[in-house]
């Protein structure tokens, strides 16, 4: 029996801003639609954490980076192109 991989992401925000909160929520679907919940989110708000963005090479928000399953991957904006954001990661769309 084959597992599934684990997906796990790193979602680079600032603060409470709109563009954020979209980025987060569309994260979120992406993962419970099309992952099938196999996800693991960490958040970084890059106002509270500006060494972390500056030693990821992170210079806008927000900025989703797929750590695995490899390669690692990053993409700028809100997520809000579900089949952009499929196709750069490399996931398969679930058939409606």
């Amino acid at each position: 029996m084959s597992r599934r991989p684990v997906w796990k992401f790193l979602l680079y925000v600032a603060d409470n801003a709109q563009n954020s909160l979209h980025a987060i929520a569309n994260l979120n679907v992406l993962c419970t639609e099309h992952l099938a919940g196999e996800c693991e989110i960490e958040v970084v708000d890059v106002l509270v954490h500006p060494e972390r963005a500056l030693k990821d090479g992170i210079f806008m928000t927000p900025t989703l980076v797929k750590l695995g399953p490899l390669p690692v991957r990053k993409l700028v904006g809100t997520l809000s192109d579900l089949p952009a954001v499929l196709h750069t990661f490399g996931i398969e769309p679930v058939a409606a």
